[in-house]
């Protein structure tokens, strides 16, 4: 009785200070969230007026924050799809064949990973410059005569923010594949050359059923982290211009909560975008469930 009493205080104290921290920096601050987006008030004032459900209401007749949901879903959609599936070829790809400096290949492409989103959207705010930008420069150099493309232009930055988001985070997944398809045994692609199975044929039916598990997990975090990271690369790239149409959902809570002096109503955006983030997590994990394989 005495050892089981003596285990439980020790599990207790070893889980306690996650449990405060996690209160305290999570638990609290969210239910905080939720408090404030049915009030009235500025971000540096501690005069508060209850408003009840007006703020979410405003948020259904502001084409801006509609505008900018639009802009999110196309973000995790596009960049979601794009990411896992490189990150899934190149995996496979330095996997199964044999190419010299395999390791090399795989620092390279985890180094954008490692970079702080301010470095990477420096880098390719210079490469997107229209003047004197790579890009610019190499399509001139190629076509013959001078090119000035706006690829931050209203038609093109929702473009340029994904291929900066897919070269940051294409890396990080195709290493985390890597370390899966590695632990699949070599006999299982043999019997199935033998019985004429090609190598696309190998991907779909053994590789992908066999690291669905892997896959799921961090489809589910990725869709996650997309949201918050399109603020990040939005607000270090182009403050959601030109003329809103790079904006976000949590560029535009943040201008709301702390540019307009809304802060109510950005909080309010707060909300809906927490809300939104739980929903597509659970449908993501129901869409995605399947039997487990196992070798």
């Amino acid at each position: 009785m005495k050892k089981r009493s003596g285990r439980g205080v020790f599990v207790f104290l070893c889980a306690a200070p996650a449990v405060i921290l996690f209160t305290v920096f999570m638990i609290i601050p969210t239910i905080n969230v939720f408090r404030m987006s049915l009030f009235r008030r500025s971000a540096y004032s501690t005069t508060e007026e209850f408003v009840g459900w007006e703020n979410f209401s405003r948020l259904m007749q502001d084409t801006n924050f509609i505008r900018s949901m639009q802009n999110t879903i196309l973000l995790i959609v596009v960049v979601t799809i794009v990411t896992f599936a490189l990150a899934l070829v190149f995996a496979a790809i330095l996997t199964r064949e044999k190419i010299k400096g395999q390791n090399f290949f795989r620092v390279i492409f985890y180094i954008p990973n490692i970079l702080s989103v301010v470095v990477i959207s420096a880098i390719f705010s210079a490469i997107y410059d229209t003047n004197n930008g790579t890009l610019n420069s190499l399509l001139s150099l190629l076509k013959g005569e001078t090119v000035a493309i706006l690829w931050k232009g209203e038609s093109m930055v929702m473009v340029s923010l994904i291929i900066a988001m897919v070269w940051q985070a294409i890396g990080y997944y195709m290493v985390m594949y890597m370390a899966s398809m590695s632990s699949i045994p070599m006999s299982l692609y043999e019997s199935a050359s033998l019985d004429g199975a090609g190598r696309i044929t190998q991907f779909f039916q053994i590789t992908i059923p066999l690291i669905w598990t892997n896959i799921r997990t961090t489809l589910t975090f990725f869709i996650i982290s997309t949201i918050n990271m399109a603020f990040l690369f939005v607000k270090a790239m182009t403050s959601g211009g030109p003329n809103g149409a790079s904006e976000v959902a949590l560029s535009y809570m943040y201008k709301q909560a702390y540019t307009n002096s809304t802060y109510g109503y950005g909080m309010a955006i707060g909300v809906v975008v927490f809300l939104f983030s739980f929903g597509l997590s659970a449908l993501v994990n129901v869409v995605t469930k399947r039997k487990t394989l196992e070798f």
